[in-house]
């Protein structure tokens, strides 16, 4: 995203053209009130990618400008997934709180300059006489003396008055068509302890007012920020217009917006996904079905894949709704060509060679990547007892079914023809053990008679599998468009009863064992699998191996 041009570049290469700007200087500035998603990640990639097009700078900014939500954890999260994705902020890390005190002297500034007012209004009168499209807004509190709107702004920070009692407003236009211009609170009082300042402040700026002077504070030359900002624009010119007219500040940082991501079966809504935790629908912020960036690690997506999907999307004015299923093409692609091939038998139903020596043991050379020859080659055993997918055998089989039946023959990967002789049932009528018996001349090759063999099943040596068991994913909602809501309903009614499916007693290939947690393969013929990082006796499925959105690209 950062090598190629979009309308963002396009208007940063005007400002330079212009001599509006002589380089280009962004931040990243998510609240501390939750992890990051990929919706997130949208603009993070924008925020980092722009700064290193043009070789500027990108500042990662804290908003813990509201105390009640924010959380150290997340703060050391949101680092931690900044850097999986490979950007870095250098020494430029800053908190929204680190500019308190100078918020509040520009305040100060904007009270004695008539610009700002202490007003009495309840939340409920606010509402009350906030006018509409044809009848402006009014105050009786907006021609208040400026010594007295100064004195009552001191003293809500010295604690003196209880919360809702008092607001600073900035005073511009009670009659604007734009809303966000009618006299917005600057300043509210909040008795609640800061993660970082504790109870030292009592008064907390609010973020239309306290974004454009943290900007200006860090040199920032460009705001890029998602579109539903689009509206408070010319509050945030309004504000870098007047703190830069006489707070000394020589900084007028431009303000662009984009599209933020939509994504097919996906919430990004932050309190929605914290319902998710803390009701327990989810296990944790990092559920691989969650949308965050650590769930999305858990589940085994890469840093790159992500990129190139979000690169693809590309930015746009205009809101859209994004196939989910792109992601995961990106990410097929990408692993087809670096994950090695292991073998793993989900639902395991056991195989016996009766004419293959109970004592014996020997090994076949398969591919570790088909799609990369200097992976090499492993070794894996093939034994008298052997484990088969369910799927695979069927006793009565249905149409132009070309695997394990009885009285035909199928390739067992890597290793011999087997005919299917027999099957012994348990008594819930369920498959036991199925007896085979082996062409022992086709290890090498096709049979010597020339005859065809079209079925290929993979298959596990009993004696030498590991167990472990498989989570398989998939969408958390069953909503397309989780933005486009029924009327009367919720999320909580279209979460997906489906979405993990937990199967234990699956057999791995021996290769296996020595998987570190976080490691990523392909289950040969099953989908991308990764071992789970925190439950490392289960493997994740990442994605299937059915791209049905490949079909689109053509």
């Amino acid at each position: 995203m950062s090598d190629s041009n979009n309308f963002i570049h396009d208007l940063i290469d005007e400002d330079l053209a212009a001599g509006r700007a002589d380089h280009v200087h962004t931040r990243f500035p998510p609240e501390p009130n939750g992890y990051l998603h990929i919706g997130h990640c949208k603009a993070l990639l924008i925020d980092f990618g722009t700064a290193k097009k043009y070789g500027g700078q990108c500042n990662l900014r804290m908003d813990d400008t509201n105390p009640a939500k924010e959380d150290t954890e997340f703060v050391d999260a949101i680092q931690e997934d900044i850097h999986w994705l490979g950007f870095d902020w250098d020494d430029r890390f800053y908190y929204g709180s680190d500019y308190f005190e100078k918020t509040y002297e520009f305040a100060e500034q904007l009270i004695l300059h008539g610009d700002a007012y202490v007003c009495e209004l309840s939340a409920e009168q606010f509402r009350e006489y906030r006018g509409d499209l044809t009848h402006p807004a009014v105050s009786p509190y907006r021609d208040r003396p400026i010594e007295e709107s100064l004195d009552l702004f001191r003293r809500m920070r010295a604690g003196e008055f209880p919360e809702g009692k008092y607001t600073l407003r900035a005073k511009i236009d009670l009659a604007s068509g734009n809303f966000n211009m009618r006299d917005p609170v600057f300043y509210r009082i909040r008795y609640i302890e800061h993660h970082r300042q504790g109870t030292k402040w009592c008064i907390f700026p609010m973020y239309d007012y306290a974004h454009p002077v943290q900007d200006m504070l860090e040199g920032i030359t460009h705001s890029l920020c998602s579109l539903e900002y689009e509206n408070h624009r010319p509050l945030y010119n309004w504000v870098v217009e007047k703190v830069s007219s006489y707070c000394g500040l020589d900084a007028h940082p431009r303000q662009i917006e984009f599209a933020r991501l939509n994504l097919t079966h996906t919430v990004m809504s932050k309190r929605f996904l914290r319902k998710l935790v803390e009701t327990g629908l989810v296990d944790g912020w990092d559920d691989p079905r969650m949308p965050t960036l650590c769930a999305m690690r858990r589940r085994g997506y890469t840093p790159t894949a992500i990129i190139d999907f979000l690169t693809r999307v590309g930015v746009a004015k205009n809101d859209s709704l994004v196939d989910i299923r792109l992601l995961e093409h990106c990410l097929r692609e990408e692993l087809n060509k670096t994950a090695l091939r292991r073998i793993a038998v989900t639902k395991p139903v056991k195989v016996v060679v009766e004419n293959y020596p109970a004592d014996k043991t020997e090994y076949f050379s398969v591919a570790n990547n088909p799609e990369d020859p200097e992976a090499g080659t492993r070794e894996i055993p093939f034994t008298r007892e052997l484990w088969i997918e369910e799927d695979d055998f069927a006793e009565v089989p249905p149409p132009k079914f070309q695997r394990m039946t009885p009285g035909k023959e199928v390739r067992l990967m890597g290793a011999y023809i087997v005919r299917c002789e027999r099957v012994e049932k348990n008594a819930d009528g369920s498959v036991a053990a199925v007896y085979c018996t082996a062409d022992l001349e086709t290890r090498d090759g096709a049979p010597v008679d020339g005859r065809k063999v079209r079925g290929t099943i993979h298959w596990v040596s009993a004696q030498y599998a590991v167990d472990a068991d498989v989570d398989l994913y998939d969408n958390l909602f069953t909503l397309e468009n989780v933005n486009d809501m029924p009327e009367g309903k919720t999320y909580d009614d279209y979460i997906n009863p489906d979405s993990v499916i937990h199967l234990t007693g699956c057999k791995l290939e021996p290769a296996l064992s020595d998987a570190a947690p976080g490691d990523r393969f392909q289950f040969v013929r099953l989908g991308y699998f990764c071992r789970d990082t925190k439950n490392p006796a289960v493997f994740n499925r990442t994605v299937s191996l059915k791209d049905s959105y490949a079909k689109t690209l053509k």
